[in-house]
């Protein structure tokens, strides 16, 4: 009798890399990716024909926010802290010099703006100051606009913004319209 050699049988494992494959198109097909969140701006809409969009500005209707290389931020070129930066454009927004805004309820300081439809914010960055420095800004700002929003809409619907129609919220924004501009230092 003939002696049988012990073979040892293995798992074929050729159509593994098949397997691993199709698994790997598979969870490709089906993951969902969330999409970044950035800053929400609307670009301005063109000038219409036959209207004059080169206006000038007067100097005491901009307020300018500046952010150097070193994370120092200036408000109409004094040094502030961006706590009082929210304070310092509610207070610029809602002057009211003019006294051509019924809703409006600043000081009436001549050296702040002529009322909240002139009123122009501009933000000046340098390239090297921190992105997380330029988000606080930017938050301050648009809680700023976001409060006198809130308190006109108490005054005049008496609703918290969240619950106003798509009518009640464009008259806010035409009462309070955010009117910016960016530039870099550099």
């Amino acid at each position: 009798m003939k002696e049988s050699r012990k073979t040892i049988s293995g798992v074929n494992a050729g159509s593994m890399a098949d397997i691993a494959f199709l698994l790997l198109i598979f969870f490709l097909v089906t993951t969902t990716f969330p999409e970044d969140q950035g800053i929400e701006s609307v670009m301005p809409k063109p000038c219409p024909k036959g209207v004059d969009c080169t206006a000038e500005l007067h100097e005491k209707n901009i307020f300018t926010i500046k952010l150097n290389r070193n994370n120092e931020l200036m408000a109409n070129n004094e040094l502030i802290t961006v706590d009082a930066l929210r304070e310092n454009i509610k207070a610029f927004v809602d002057n009211n010099d003019d006294e051509s805004c019924t809703y409006c309820h600043g000081e009436k300081d001549v050296k702040l703006s002529d009322n909240p439809q002139k009123a122009v914010i501009a933000i000046q960055t340098d390239r090297q100051a921190s992105y997380d420095n330029y988000i606080e800004v930017q938050n301050a700002l648009v809680g700023a606009y976001y409060e006198l929003r809130q308190e006109l809409s108490r005054l005049k619907f008496n609703k918290n913004v969240d619950q106003l129609t798509e009518e009640e919220i464009l008259e806010l924004q035409e009462s309070y319209p955010f009117r910016i501009t960016e530039a870099d230092l550099n």
